[in-house]
């Protein structure tokens, strides 16, 4: 069986439709395009469509559009108890602050570099860290930090575009700091009538913090409708706890 044709973009190509993504039976399921750089519109263009770029150094940019993809609906957002009760006594002894795009470079440096437990290397490599960077001077990548005692505890950064919210990555410095961060950004959704944050990728992580897979076509059709809603504030309000029952 021979595999399938591989289409490699310059920078003038649009992105094909995603349904061409390669298949279940191929060697790199979802992969759909290669090439084609990440200015900017190259990047708002593939999101919009439910696609993103997801590589190692030394390869061309690959881009994805993977069935089924990871989605977090935010009403099914919860954490175990012993760390809701964590939360509460961090919010209720305001030792919790939040704070939106305070540092995005920062922010998704840490993500890139920090140590996973079962991972070496990045796919945030240093074109990546640079185009999302821009990206966030043109108001479609946002990240969420969370400090607890004044200190950096763990954060995460998304793309936006209208009311979608794409999930690209967290990182934790200290234990929980990127669930809090997370939790963050859940309240600030709920309480802006955003129903789900994009996860791209399926983790055992994020299934415990409610994540489900859904059909392609399904996740598609949630991308058109939300892009077209009008943009998120991206600001937190201490009264946005309540959303996720933090009182």
């Amino acid at each position: 069986m021979q595999p399938p044709l591989l289409i490699q973009l310059s920078v003038d190509d649009p992105l094909p439709a995603p349904q061409q993504a390669w298949g279940d039976q191929s060697p790199a399921p979802g992969l759909l395009a290669i090439g084609g750089g990440l200015s900017v519109a190259r990047l708002l263009q593939a999101y919009s469509q439910g696609c993103f770029p997801w590589y190692s150094a030394g390869q061309p940019v690959m881009w994805w559009c993977t069935n089924p993809r990871m989605v977090l609906g935010v009403d099914e957002f919860h954490l175990h108890r012993a760390d809701q009760k964590l939360l509460k006594r961090l919010v209720k002894a305001n030792r919790l602050d939040i704070r939106i795009d305070q540092d995005f470079l920062g922010t998704i440096t840490q993500c890139a570099h920090l140590p996973r437990k079962g991972q070496s290397g990045t796919w945030i490599v240093h074109d990546m860290i640079q185009a999302y960077t821009q990206l966030h001077l043109h108001g479609h990548a946002h990240c969420v930090q969370a400090w607890v005692d004044g200190v950096l505890v763990g954060g995460l950064y998304a793309v936006s575009i209208g009311g979608a919210v794409f999930g690209e990555s967290m990182f934790s410095v200290q234990p929980n700091g990127s669930k809090w961060a997370l939790a963050a950004l859940v309240a600030l959704c709920r309480a802006q009538q955003v129903g789900w944050i994009d996860c791209q990728q399926s983790t055992s992580h994020l299934a415990s913090l409610g994540a489900k897979p859904i059909p392609r076509d399904v996740f598609l059709t949630r991308v058109k409708e939300a892009t077209g809603y009008p943009p998120l504030a991206w600001k937190f309000e201490s009264i946005y706890w309540q959303h996720i029952g933090i009182h």
